[in-house]
């Protein structure tokens, strides 16, 4: 059951063919092809900043900054909370195994 069976190549039904052989054929130079002609840059609109948009790119960033340096800070938070519960863990077992030990 747990014995690996190997395939078995099954035989060739009807007529196989020989591999064709391949000639080499030569290369005849002919005229270089002409040079593409340089392409026009395409011109993009100018941004231009106004008050009412550098203050709105302000804004912006402010809060991105603001919610990313929140979502940091609750981690921080988590890990924190996370690590104080494990040490309570870690001595409330200490001292059972303590005053189990003393019991016997």
């Amino acid at each position: 059951m747990f014995q690996p069976k190997i395939p078995t190549m099954p035989q060739p039904s009807g007529l196989v063919t020989p591999p064709a052989v391949v000639q080499p054929t030569t290369i005849t130079p002919g005229t270089p092809a002409p040079a593409p002609a340089a392409a026009p840059e395409p011109s993009r609109p100018v941004v231009q900043l106004t008050p009412g948009t550098a203050v709105a790119l302000v804004g912006a960033g402010t809060a991105v900054v603001l919610v990313v340096g929140t979502v940091l800070v609750s981690l921080l938070l988590a890990v924190a909370v996370t690590s104080a519960s494990v040490a309570v863990c870690a001595v409330v077992l200490r001292s059972l195994i303590a005053s189990d030990a003393k019991r016997r």
